[in-house]
């Protein structure tokens, strides 16, 4: 009796082990959608799998290589991601099954507001482009299909009083094969909106013989505010940021978020958030946009609902959300 009783007790021990009774050791794999290897969210979204991955037990997360903004999003919709990063005003899109999401609405809800995402409209000395105007007539690319630099770019070009179609010969290219191009003398400006400084604008810049411009556009924000909501904002590149700027470069801004289906458990949204965190120090090393990852930046920048799980961490860090 002694030694069936034991063993019982043996087999109860390894079943709460294995399963833990808590949710936060059950197995969960976790796919990220982020961007291109030459952004921003690529490798912060690797810094946030890896933290996932190391600190919470029984956790496996992936960061994916994407389009960008829109691909996550409908990934999220899909059912084949579980998190994703994305632009405010691509996000408005989605959950309103507006513009690309038109007939497909996802139910997304916010988990944190992260970092600024810069415009940068880019070209080198040269090419004769010198305000937005110039670009009537030129090879230029809009981003990735897929991305949300898409989506704000012709939103910028609009605001500009410049036909997308019409006034210039448009490429559909990410940011590293956008600045290829620029080498290659294939295009000659591109649109990208990412976190400061982006790897591929930085390697542009570094190019022996080439000085890197960035056209000012943040005069545009308002019209662009008035037709699609108050998402944007008139922001500054400084001229350190990235070798040969000649004057900081006035652009427009966008809030990026970091987002779930809305169905996401909420013990599950609040341990992301806190492994997120309390493990911040460990994303700065991988990307100082991680820098901004900031409770205080949370109110009035999200265009969507927060998550529950959000709503809970955030208000033990004494921010009210909702």
């Amino acid at each position: 009796m002694r030694k069936v009783l034991a063993a019982a007790l043996a087999v109860a021990a390894v079943w709460a082990a294995s399963a833990g009774g808590a949710w936060a050791q059950d197995k969960r794999q976790f796919s990220i959608g982020t961007g291109g290897t030459g952004g921003v969210y690529y490798p912060l979204g690797g810094g946030i799998a890896n933290a996932l991955s190391k600190y919470v037990p029984g956790w496996q997360a992936t960061a994916e290589v994407t389009g960008g903004s829109v691909d996550n999003l409908k990934l999220l919709g899909a059912g084949k991601s579980e998190i994703g990063m994305t632009m405010a005003d691509a996000a408005l899109d989605a959950r309103r099954g507006e513009d690309k999401f038109k007939g497909s609405a996802v139910p997304v809800r916010t988990l944190m507001v992260m970092y600024p995402n810069r415009m940068h409209v880019v070209t080198v000395e040269g090419t004769g482009i010198a305000t937005m105007k110039d670009l009537k007539g030129k090879r230029v690319s809009t981003g990735s299909p897929g991305s949300a630099t898409e989506v704000m770019a012709f939103r910028v070009i609009e605001a500009a009083g410049l036909d997308k179609d019409k006034d210039m010969r448009r490429e559909r290219l990410g940011v590293a094969e956008s600045v290829n191009a620029v080498k290659d003398k294939k295009i000659d400006a591109f649109f990208w909106v990412g976190g400061l400084p982006t790897a591929a604008v930085t390697d542009l810049a570094a190019t022996p013989g080439t000085k890197i411009k960035l056209i000012d556009h943040a005069d545009l924000v308002p019209a662009m505010n008035k037709k699609y909501g108050e998402l944007y904002s008139r922001d500054a590149i400084k001229s350190s940021v990235y070798q040969g700027m000649a004057a900081d470069n006035h652009q427009a801004s966008v809030w990026n978020l970091l987002v779930a289906h809305e169905n996401m458990p909420e013990e599950v949204a609040y341990t992301i958030l806190k492994t997120i965190f309390d493990k911040k120090p460990e994303l700065v090393t991988v990307h100082k946009e991680a820098e901004n990852f900031d409770p205080a930046n949370q109110t009035g920048r999200s265009s969507l609902p927060f998550h529950p799980g959000a709503i809970k961490f955030f208000a033990e860090k004494g921010v009210r959300l909702n």
